[in-house]
């Protein structure tokens, strides 16, 4: 059998569930597409702090600039709970997801052409739609689990 050339690669992503007292922050994406910068399609959805990894870059390191970037939030100690596969027609990740319960500061609406706003969620109570990579790594971490393929 022929191997399929695909000359794109996957991606590597990474996403924070920061967790406080049962709940976990989530950002609304802008609705505009072009404005809420997911290559997996997530405008309109909750997500968590995240994003791509940087060339050279560690991946707590990314987790750490990302948050940073998009939040105001100092995040640290932080452990690797979840990786998933996510894949779109037209693009694929591999999502690294951490979890995050010492960090310093509140949420702030920096990207707001990206994210529209911050809210924190009980975790037996959260809004719809979750963008599919933070969905995964909070069903992972509920589930006690640290992968998904699907």
């Amino acid at each position: 059998m022929e191997k399929i050339k695909n000359k794109s690669k996957p991606d590597v992503g990474v996403g924070v569930m920061i967790l406080i007292n049962n709940k976990v922050l989530l950002g609304q994406r802008h609705i505009d597409s072009s404005k809420a910068d997911s290559e997996l399609h997530g405008e309109g959805t909750w997500t968590m702090p995240g994003g791509k990894l940087e060339f050279q870059e560690g991946l707590k390191e990314g987790v750490i600039r990302e948050v940073l970037e998009e939040t105001g939030i100092r995040v640290s100690n932080l452990e690797m709970i979840s990786v998933s596969n996510d894949k779109v027609p037209d693009k694929h990740f591999v999502t690294i997801g951490f979890l995050c319960v010492d960090f310093e500061g509140d949420p702030k609406v920096i990207e707001p052409d990206e994210i529209t706003k911050w809210e924190w969620f009980d975790l037996n109570n959260l809004p719809s739609p979750i963008f599919s990579p933070s969905g995964k790594i909070i069903k992972n971490y509920l589930a006690k689990k640290n992968y998904q393929d699907d």
